[in-house]
């Protein structure tokens, strides 16, 4: 592990040197692909070697499709994508649930690093050549679209059109970005320890992981404090790994698409799915759920297809009940809610009333972090009878008035949601106060406020190396173990 870090830090900081410093095309882009392979081959030379064929064979899968951009050559080239995912994704798990010895020699089969993300960017990129899209990539510059290290564990899923003109882009990287990558993977690594305390807890075995993995009752207040810790846990863990991964890439000089965007301010499902885990759901609606929906005009197959498309977004995780049932469950809230605001429309138009957004927004905001929060517990609960029971808990009045879980967590939990909820106000205020005042009357104190905003970089360091060294002892005092970024299961 230790060895993997020194690694990592350094090829990172020799290509930062090298696109800081070289123009040329024909040094970077092979600096860059040898030390992306370097990194990949500390996982394991299977990995890599599964990488290599998955790259070769969408090579020249691509290079088919621009000599004859027929359906049938894409859905050969979709088919054997999926099938490569599935053999190493969903095989071991169907030959651990079904007894045939046929199957047993696959239950053990490895799970490469990172094959969801860099597959779905190869099927993106089969899809925009039969989409006539103007793209002819050299192989070198496709083995590094297909192997970017900052990306290549965990996403987020980049598409060909946007990262292509980058790989060639001969600009140095200016200062500013580097010190913008910098900053983002110091957020990045501040939030992932926070979900790592987040999950073990203030306590030993007072955490998330144990509300789940070794209580056997809950109350209504227990499931609730679980279900709301598990989605902060998730965010802070896979949108801090999203900063580290995008702010590598800034100071590289490659601009990545986001892929959070504080989905806690959201007011409805649609906008949480536009403001959570992005390139995936733009991906699930470019690439399946638009295709569908033209199929057919009718509104039931528009909702069906966006019920289809959500059910794949939860098998692309995992292949069991569960996470066919957290698709399903986003499919049908998303269906509702397009339900709700044809009624909505309906009742305006027939009364000629509008709701007051000062009413209707808080109402909104709470219903749809409530309803999100409830999906978590298929997302994250061990077993189909787990979830019942916790579900179970939730919707029963009576148990609401004890707890199991501990004191502390509940304290986590809330201060860490306040926490950051002060955070994005504080931030919002700042950048307010960067354009000039208006206001006489106010100006020399929002000159005042305005310096501070200005300089924010000369006193957030140190109060992020503040917040870091607390939660990095509250973490490993006890002998806890490093963070295991928790997406990589995925």
């Amino acid at each position: 592990m230790l060895f993997r870090a020194i690694l990592y830090g350094l090829v990172f900081l020799l290509c930062v040197v090298v696109f800081a410093k070289v123009r040329s095309r024909a040094i970077r882009q092979p600096v860059l692909v040898i030390g992306c392979y370097a990194l990949y081959l500390t996982w394991g030379a299977w990995f890599a070697a599964v990488l290599l064929t998955s790259t070769v064979m969408n090579f020249l899968l691509g290079k088919w499709l621009q000599r004859k951009p027929s359906g049938l050559v894409l859905s050969a080239g979709i088919l054997l994508n999926l099938a490569l995912l599935g053999s190493f994704k969903y095989l071991p798990e169907i030959a651990v649930n079904i007894p045939l010895s046929s199957l047993q020699r696959f239950s053990h089969l490895a799970l490469p690093l990172g094959i969801s993300f860099w597959t779905f960017q190869a099927m993106s990129y089969l899809f925009d050549l039969y989409r006539v899209e103007e793209l002819d990539p050299s192989f070198f510059e496709f083995a590094l679209y297909m192997v970017f290290f900052p990306v290549a564990i965990s996403g987020p899923i980049c598409r060909m059109p946007e990262m292509l003109p980058q790989f060639r882009s001969e600009q140095t990287t200016p200062a500013h970005d580097i010190a913008h990558g910098f900053g983002r993977i110091a957020t990045g690594l501040l939030m992932m320890q926070l979900a790592q305390l987040l999950g073990q807890g203030i306590l030993a075995g007072d955490g998330i992981n144990s509300g789940f993995d070794h209580v056997t009752h809950w109350s209504g207040t227990d499931v609730w404090c679980l279900a709301f810790g598990y989605g902060l846990q998730l965010f802070l863990d896979f949108a801090g790994y999203s900063h580290i991964a995008i702010g590598a890439a800034r100071a590289l000089g490659f601009t990545l698409p986001e892929n959070f965007a504080r989905p806690f301010q959201s007011t409805s499902p649609s906008i949480f799915w536009t403001r959570w885990h992005m390139s995936l759901s733009f991906w699930i609606r470019d690439y399946v759920f638009l295709p569908l929906a033209v199929m057919r005009r009718e509104v039931w197959w528009r909702n069906l297809a966006l019920v289809i498309s959500m059910v794949l977004f939860g098998l692309w995780h995992k292949a069991s009940v569960l996470f066919v049932l957290w698709g399903c469950y986003h499919g049908v809230l998303l269906v509702l809610h397009r339900q709700l605001q044809q009624l909505q429309r309906q009742f305006e138009e027939q009364f000629d009333w509008t709701l007051p957004a000062t009413l209707w927004t808080p109402v909104s905001w709470v219903a749809t972090i409530s309803l999100v929060s409830l999906g978590w517990i298929f997302f994250r609960a061990n077993s189909l009878l787990e979830a019942r029971q916790m579900l179970s808990a939730a919707l029963t009045p009576a148990g609401y008035f004890s707890h199991f879980l501990s004191g502390s967590l509940y304290a986590l939990v809330m201060a860490l949601a306040l926490g950051y909820a002060v955070v994005l106000l504080a931030i919002e205020a700042l950048d307010r106060y960067l354009v000039e005042p208006e206001a006489s009357a106010a100006r020399s104190r929002s000159e005042i406020i305005a310096l501070i905003a200005r300089n924010r970089w000369f006193w957030i360091p140190p109060l992020y190396v503040l917040a870091l060294l607390l939660v990095l002892i509250v973490t490993h005092t006890r002998g806890a173990d490093a963070a295991q970024f928790m997406y990589r299961k995925f």
